[in-house]
Protein backbone atom coordinates (compact mmCIF):
# COMPACT_ATOMS: atom_id res chain seq x y z
CA UNK A 1 0.00 0.00 0.00
CA UNK A 2 1.42 3.95 -0.64
CA UNK A 3 -0.29 5.91 2.01
CA UNK A 4 0.17 10.02 1.42
CA UNK A 5 -0.46 11.21 5.10
CA UNK A 6 -1.17 15.35 5.83
CA UNK A 7 1.86 16.36 3.32
CA UNK A 8 2.06 19.59 2.46
CA UNK A 9 5.15 21.28 -0.22
CA UNK A 10 6.49 24.70 0.66
CA UNK A 11 8.50 26.90 -1.93
CA UNK A 12 10.35 29.99 -1.39
CA UNK A 13 9.83 32.72 -3.64
CA UNK A 14 11.04 36.66 -4.28
CA UNK A 15 7.58 37.10 -2.02
CA UNK A 16 8.18 34.75 0.61
CA UNK A 17 7.08 31.17 1.22
CA UNK A 18 4.64 29.73 -1.66
CA UNK A 19 2.31 26.82 -0.69
CA UNK A 20 2.31 24.21 -3.42
CA UNK A 21 0.43 21.57 -1.69
CA UNK A 22 -1.90 21.89 1.29
CA UNK A 23 -2.29 19.08 3.56
CA UNK A 24 -2.87 16.34 0.75
CA UNK A 25 -4.52 12.54 2.06
CA UNK A 26 -5.05 9.21 0.01
CA UNK A 27 -3.95 5.67 0.30
CA UNK A 28 -3.74 3.50 -2.79
CA UNK A 29 -3.42 -0.28 -2.45
CA UNK A 30 -1.78 -2.61 -5.20
CA UNK A 31 -3.37 -3.28 -8.03
CA UNK A 32 -5.52 -0.13 -8.08
CA UNK A 33 -4.99 3.01 -9.91
CA UNK A 34 -5.98 6.65 -9.10
CA UNK A 35 -6.38 9.39 -11.87
CA UNK A 36 -5.30 13.17 -10.48
CA UNK A 37 -6.52 15.63 -12.91
CA UNK A 38 -5.34 19.97 -11.89
CA UNK A 39 -4.62 22.80 -14.33
CA UNK A 40 -1.28 23.66 -15.46
CA UNK A 41 0.45 24.59 -12.13
CA UNK A 42 -1.87 23.19 -10.07
CA UNK A 43 1.62 21.26 -8.51
CA UNK A 44 0.49 17.46 -10.57
CA UNK A 45 4.41 17.12 -11.03
CA UNK A 46 5.25 18.67 -7.56
CA UNK A 47 3.13 15.32 -5.68
CA UNK A 48 4.56 12.97 -8.24
CA UNK A 49 8.03 14.05 -7.58
CA UNK A 50 7.18 13.89 -3.69
CA UNK A 51 5.36 10.46 -3.97
CA UNK A 52 8.84 8.96 -5.83
CA UNK A 53 11.14 10.49 -3.38
CA UNK A 54 12.31 12.64 -5.84
CA UNK A 55 11.70 15.48 -3.11
CA UNK A 56 11.07 15.66 0.08
CA UNK A 57 7.67 17.11 2.10
CA UNK A 58 7.70 20.21 3.90
CA UNK A 59 5.48 18.16 6.41
CA UNK A 60 3.26 15.15 6.84
CA UNK A 61 4.77 11.68 5.14
CA UNK A 62 4.49 9.45 2.47
CA UNK A 63 4.75 5.63 3.15
CA UNK A 64 5.51 3.44 0.83
CA UNK A 65 4.68 -0.89 1.43
CA UNK A 66 5.00 -1.34 -2.35
CA UNK A 67 7.80 -0.79 -4.92
CA UNK A 68 7.39 2.48 -6.20
CA UNK A 69 8.90 3.71 -9.79
CA UNK A 70 10.08 7.38 -10.28
CA UNK A 71 8.11 9.81 -12.43
CA UNK A 72 7.86 7.52 -15.99
CA UNK A 73 9.53 9.16 -19.16
CA UNK A 74 11.37 11.80 -16.79
CA UNK A 75 15.29 11.86 -17.87
CA UNK A 76 16.44 14.19 -14.43
CA UNK A 77 18.49 11.77 -12.68
CA UNK A 78 20.53 10.95 -16.43
CA UNK A 79 24.55 11.42 -16.04
CA UNK A 80 24.67 13.33 -19.07
CA UNK A 81 28.24 12.12 -19.61
CA UNK A 82 27.60 8.79 -19.50
CA UNK A 83 26.35 6.79 -23.05
CA UNK A 84 22.72 5.62 -22.44
CA UNK A 85 23.71 1.59 -21.89
CA UNK A 86 26.07 3.50 -18.87
CA UNK A 87 23.39 5.05 -17.25
CA UNK A 88 20.87 1.45 -17.33
CA UNK A 89 23.96 -0.04 -15.91
CA UNK A 90 24.38 2.61 -13.04
CA UNK A 91 19.81 2.16 -12.78
CA UNK A 92 20.38 -1.30 -12.05
CA UNK A 93 23.28 -0.99 -9.99
CA UNK A 94 21.08 1.28 -7.65
CA UNK A 95 18.25 -1.37 -7.71
CA UNK A 96 20.13 -4.19 -7.38
CA UNK A 97 19.04 -5.50 -10.96
CA UNK A 98 21.57 -7.56 -13.68
CA UNK A 99 21.35 -5.13 -16.58
CA UNK A 100 22.81 -7.71 -19.14
CA UNK A 101 19.44 -9.30 -19.67
CA UNK A 102 17.65 -5.91 -20.00
CA UNK A 103 19.98 -4.34 -22.79
CA UNK A 104 18.15 -6.12 -25.91
CA UNK A 105 14.74 -4.30 -24.46
CA UNK A 106 15.85 -1.18 -24.20
CA UNK A 107 17.42 -1.04 -27.40
CA UNK A 108 14.68 -2.21 -29.30
CA UNK A 109 11.98 -0.12 -27.27
CA UNK A 110 14.43 3.07 -27.64
CA UNK A 111 15.22 2.61 -31.55
CA UNK A 112 18.27 4.79 -30.45
CA UNK A 113 20.57 2.86 -33.23
CA UNK A 114 24.51 3.75 -31.86
CA UNK A 115 23.53 6.24 -29.68
CA UNK A 116 22.70 4.12 -27.21
CA UNK A 117 26.61 3.95 -26.98
CA UNK A 118 27.06 7.76 -27.22
CA UNK A 119 26.71 10.10 -24.44
CA UNK A 120 22.88 11.48 -23.53
CA UNK A 121 24.21 15.20 -23.27
CA UNK A 122 24.03 14.62 -27.09
CA UNK A 123 19.98 13.24 -26.94
CA UNK A 124 17.18 15.07 -28.26
CA UNK A 125 14.27 15.59 -25.86
CA UNK A 126 12.54 13.04 -27.88
CA UNK A 127 15.22 10.64 -27.43
CA UNK A 128 15.72 10.90 -24.04
CA UNK A 129 11.99 10.63 -23.42
CA UNK A 130 12.56 7.02 -24.86
CA UNK A 131 15.32 6.08 -22.89
CA UNK A 132 13.88 7.10 -19.77
CA UNK A 133 10.74 5.25 -20.45
CA UNK A 134 12.70 2.33 -21.82
CA UNK A 135 14.20 2.25 -18.23
CA UNK A 136 11.34 2.44 -16.06
CA UNK A 137 9.68 -0.82 -17.59
CA UNK A 138 12.65 -2.19 -17.68
CA UNK A 139 12.67 -2.04 -13.97
CA UNK A 140 9.48 -3.82 -12.46
CA UNK A 141 7.78 -1.73 -10.21
CA UNK A 142 4.61 -2.75 -8.18
CA UNK A 143 3.22 1.10 -8.22
CA UNK A 144 4.02 3.13 -11.72
CA UNK A 145 4.21 6.93 -11.13
CA UNK A 146 3.02 8.92 -14.59
CA UNK A 147 3.41 12.47 -15.65
CA UNK A 148 1.40 13.86 -18.24
CA UNK A 149 4.11 14.38 -20.71
CA UNK A 150 4.32 10.51 -21.12
CA UNK A 151 1.12 10.64 -22.45
CA UNK A 152 1.13 13.21 -25.27
CA UNK A 153 2.99 13.83 -28.00
CA UNK A 154 4.27 11.19 -30.64
CA UNK A 155 1.14 9.07 -31.28
CA UNK A 156 3.67 5.96 -32.54
CA UNK A 157 5.70 6.12 -29.20
CA UNK A 158 2.29 6.61 -27.22
CA UNK A 159 0.94 3.38 -28.42
CA UNK A 160 3.62 1.91 -27.48
CA UNK A 161 3.70 2.88 -24.11
CA UNK A 162 -0.08 2.39 -23.77
CA UNK A 163 1.03 -1.62 -24.81
CA UNK A 164 3.83 -1.89 -22.23
CA UNK A 165 2.34 -0.27 -19.40
CA UNK A 166 -1.62 -0.38 -19.36
CA UNK A 167 -1.88 -4.12 -21.10
CA UNK A 168 1.55 -5.85 -19.91
CA UNK A 169 1.57 -4.69 -16.61
CA UNK A 170 -2.29 -4.04 -16.26
CA UNK A 171 -2.14 -5.89 -12.95
CA UNK A 172 0.01 -3.01 -11.41
CA UNK A 173 -0.86 -0.14 -9.59
CA UNK A 174 -0.65 3.47 -10.82
CA UNK A 175 -0.54 7.10 -10.51
CA UNK A 176 -1.66 9.30 -13.30
CA UNK A 177 -1.90 13.07 -13.07
CA UNK A 178 -2.51 15.49 -16.18
CA UNK A 179 -5.20 18.36 -16.65
CA UNK A 180 -6.07 16.17 -19.99
CA UNK A 181 -9.43 15.00 -18.22
CA UNK A 182 -10.49 12.45 -21.30
CA UNK A 183 -6.58 11.04 -20.61
CA UNK A 184 -8.15 10.19 -16.72
CA UNK A 185 -12.10 8.43 -18.39
CA UNK A 186 -9.68 6.19 -20.27
CA UNK A 187 -7.28 4.68 -17.90
CA UNK A 188 -8.71 5.29 -14.07
CA UNK A 189 -10.98 3.72 -12.15
CA UNK A 190 -10.89 6.71 -9.52
CA UNK A 191 -10.45 10.19 -10.49
CA UNK A 192 -9.44 13.09 -7.61
CA UNK A 193 -8.74 16.79 -8.63
CA UNK A 194 -5.98 18.57 -7.11
CA UNK A 195 -7.74 22.42 -6.98
CA UNK A 196 -5.91 25.41 -5.07
CA UNK A 197 -3.83 23.08 -3.46
CA UNK A 198 -6.04 20.53 -1.88
CA UNK A 199 -6.81 16.91 -3.40
CA UNK A 200 -10.04 16.18 -3.65
CA UNK A 201 -11.96 13.00 -3.45
CA UNK A 202 -15.42 12.55 -5.12
CA UNK A 203 -17.61 9.28 -5.07
CA UNK A 204 -16.77 8.50 -9.36
CA UNK A 205 -14.93 9.33 -12.15
CA UNK A 206 -17.31 11.37 -13.38
CA UNK A 207 -18.28 13.08 -10.58
CA UNK A 208 -14.40 14.65 -10.55
CA UNK A 209 -14.69 15.46 -13.88
CA UNK A 210 -17.84 17.24 -13.33
CA UNK A 211 -15.89 19.52 -11.02
CA UNK A 212 -12.95 19.93 -12.96
CA UNK A 213 -14.80 20.98 -16.04
CA UNK A 214 -16.23 23.34 -13.99
CA UNK A 215 -13.07 24.43 -12.54
CA UNK A 216 -11.59 24.92 -16.32
CA UNK A 217 -14.56 27.60 -17.41
CA UNK A 218 -13.98 29.54 -13.98
CA UNK A 219 -10.29 30.16 -14.28
CA UNK A 220 -8.56 31.46 -11.56
CA UNK A 221 -8.19 35.46 -10.67
CA UNK A 222 -4.88 36.51 -11.26
CA UNK A 223 -2.94 39.26 -8.62
CA UNK A 224 -1.56 42.28 -9.30
CA UNK A 225 2.03 42.82 -9.71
Amino acid sequence: MLSVENVSKEYATRRGLRKVLDDINFTLQRGRNLGILGRNGAGKSTLIRLISGAERPTSGHIHRAMRVSWPLAFGGAFQPHLTGLDNLKFVCRVYGVDYQPLVPFVEEFTELGIYFREPVLHYSNGMLTRLAFALSMAIEFDCFLIDEAMVVGDVRFHERCHIELFHKRRDRAFILVTHEAHVIKMYCENAMVLHEGRLLSFPSVDAAYDFYQGTMSNPPEVAAA
